[in-house]
């Protein structure tokens, strides 16, 4: 078993850190919103929205009692690990799947595009609920963490509803240019973030449903914005990446090194199919389609960032569990991102040549 009894004393580069990837994932998450056509809910929106929610607590728990057994944590601490690297990573799912030409079948396209966007908030829930139980076990009891739950899910989403239509409001009645539309949706979309946070709602989910509502509400210019907000989002995947990447310390990954490993191939081919099936088999999805869901469940810079608020919190084995949260990033990238396309086509969910025309 692999322990550290000893947090990792947070620098002044941790809360700066989180800060920097708390505006990073807002605006990723907004853009994700953005792109969420009401089209694509049509026939999925329930499998989605239970792969979004309970997938993400399937996946947490049983990645959990797998890290409890490698590394030797107690079963909060092991279930941490598992929230941290519950959720996948949409950016750069999409990003693969276009840079490999593919284009899938529109159920299998829409389930990926609305999960992976959607379970960011709630992974980003669960693991600030455990930290916030870990830092105070004593003073925090299941029915107060339920209602904490129930609380930031309402306030966020009601909040995101109303931003949204805020936004949409503002952005018909300015008459904007397409560089200072793009502008002033980034910057309503980081008030949005903060007030909602102030009240104590998931800022991330608020964000995410303000750009649901705003993106689909005919904003003026559309397709112009999008195509600023597409380079905004892959600066801030990669303004993510650089300032965790200073986070870790290369020698100190070995002693984790096994044990993250093993957690990672079990996320592979374990956790996150058994969580893909129970959600998406009620609903008629076939074998391939939901295998090819449960392979291309990609972590990123996400999995980094929520490894980051142990650090700052200066929680127990802190440093452990961003190790291995990176280790276990670094691998899914590596192998599911590189075996996209084989699997796409192995599954036979990518469309013919022939059928891309024709495909919304």
């Amino acid at each position: 078993a692999v322990t550290s009894g000893q947090a990792m004393p947070p620098g002044p580069s941790v809360p700066a850190t989180y800060r920097i990837g708390s505006f990073a994932l807002a605006l990723i998450l907004f853009d994700g919103g953005l792109r969420t056509h009401r089209e694509s809910f049509r026939g999925v929106f329930a499998p989605t929205l239970l792969l979004a929610t309970l997938g993400v607590f399937i996946t947490a728990a049983l990645t959990g009692a797998v890290a409890h057994f490698l590394l030797g944590l107690d079963r909060v601490h092991a279930l941490l690990v598992g929230a941290v690297v519950a959720s996948t990573d949409a950016a750069a799912v999409f990003f693969l799947l276009r840079a490999g030409g593919l284009q899938l079948r529109s159920r299998v396209n829409a389930t990926l595009e609305i999960e992976s966007s959607a379970n960011d908030p709630v992974a980003v829930l669960l693991t600030t609920l455990l930290a916030e139980f870990l830092a105070k076990p004593h003073g925090v009891g299941g029915g107060e963490i339920a209602l904490e739950l129930a609380m930031q899910f309402g306030i966020g989403a009601i909040g995101g509803a109303i931003g949204g239509l805020a936004i949409a409001t503002a952005m018909r009645k300015m008459p904007l240019s397409g560089g200072l539309a793009a502008l002033f949706l980034i910057a309503a979309a980081i008030f949005v973030f903060g007030v909602v946070g102030s009240l104590d709602g998931s800022a991330f989910l608020a964000v995410y449903v303000a750009g649901v509502v705003a993106g689909n509400r005919n904003l003026p210019g559309f397709p112009r914005l999008l195509s600023v907000l597409d380079a905004m989002t892959w600066l801030c995947q990669i303004v993510m990446f650089l300032v965790l990447g200073l986070l870790v310390t290369p020698h100190t990954l070995r002693d984790s090194l096994l044990p993250a490993l093993g957690i990672a191939l079990f996320l592979m081919f374990v956790g996150r199919p058994v969580a893909v099936a129970l959600c998406l088999a009620p609903f008629r999805y076939g074998k391939r389609e939901i295998a090819f869901v449960a392979w291309v469940g990609l972590r990123g810079a996400v999995g980094i960032f929520l490894a980051s608020i142990p650090l700052m919190m200066r929680l127990p084995h802190a440093a452990l569990i961003f190790n291995v949260a990176f280790i276990v990033v670094l691998v899914s990238l590596l192998v599911q991102g590189w075996t996209i396309g084989v699997a796409a086509r192995l599954f036979d969910v990518a469309l013919p040549h022939r059928d891309l025309a024709t495909q919304r």
